[in-house]
């Protein structure tokens, strides 16, 4: 019980945030939701044919749930990807994240 009364003195500033700010909340819960797809399928993925495999199975879920918690239609942004992707002359980081869920472009034709 000390350590927890130690461990709330020591972060008070840090909880008093959510007191402050009416925007953030008092749980995790909706983070939680939002893995729950991911967590169901991770047996499935436990034998990824590759760790390359497995690593742009992760890159492609986490973008799809980016999108789904910015608002974005997910069918009209797994098209829009490949249709605009390709005629991209350098696909550096750059480039990339111009393309991801919540820029004004990308919002304004996947909503």
């Amino acid at each position: 019980m000390g350590r927890a009364i130690n461990y709330t003195l020591k972060h008070q500033a840090t909880f008093e945030h959510v007191l402050l700010d009416g925007h953030l909340e008092l749980s995790n819960n909706k983070a939680e939701r939002a893995v729950k797809s991911l967590v169901m399928g991770r047996k499935n993925w436990l034998f990824s044919q590759s760790f390359k495999g497995a690593t742009a199975s992760g890159i492609i879920l986490s973008l799809i749930e980016t999108a789904k918690r910015n608002g974005l239609d997910l069918e009209k942004y797994l098209n829009y990807l490949p249709q605009k992707l390709p005629n991209e002359e350098i696909l550096n980081l750059e480039t990339l994240e111009a393309y991801l869920p919540w820029q004004k472009d990308v919002e304004n034709n996947c909503k």
